[in-house]
């Protein structure tokens, strides 16, 4: 895991903790909003995780 991550890979994890992030602020922000886009953020955040987790122990071969 020590290795280079692939283009791809970065690119997916930068998304990954776009979602998180953007997920985070819906969740975290202080008007009060319907209990559907609350889950939708929820959602978005495991998400974003899975994502950002996945990509990151993504590694190149050296073939």
């Amino acid at each position: 895991m020590n290795k280079k991550t692939p283009v791809f890979f970065k690119k997916l994890r930068n998304i990954g903790l776009g979602l998180a992030a953007v997920s985070a602020t819906i969740m975290a922000g202080p008007v009060a909003l319907p209990a559907v886009i609350i889950k939708i953020a929820g959602y978005l955040a495991v998400a974003g995780g899975v994502a950002t987790a996945v990509s990151q122990t993504a590694v190149k071969r050296d073939n």
